[in-house]
């Protein structure tokens, strides 16, 4: 069975040193930013840029997008995306 879209939240949650939730939410901005450290994607730490900045850069980081542009990441990451952001920090853990 195919993990949900909450167990590859909190897997990825995990893998980059945050705690896992029991209720179904989207990343946070701090959960976004450690994502963004773990597969290199800079960012501004002292005023952490927008979510969709963040999501936009993460899957350009990992060859998911073309650009960083926050445009192509308006929406939560989708499960396909999910999948891809799982395997990306698996491969650098």
């Amino acid at each position: 069975m195919s993990p949900t879209v909450d167990d590859l939240r909190n897997d990825i949650r995990t893998a980059v040193g945050r705690y896992e939730r029991v209720e179904s939410t989207a990343f946070t901005k701090e959960a976004l930013a450690a994502i963004c450290d773990a597969v290199g994607y800079d960012i501004d730490t002292d005023g952490l840029p927008p979510k969709p900045q963040m999501r936009g850069g993460i899957l350009h980081a990992i060859g998911e997008l073309e650009t960083d542009d926050p445009d192509e990441a308006e929406r939560p990451f989708r499960k396909a995306q999910l999948e891809a952001i799982a395997a990306a920090l698996d491969g650098v853990a």
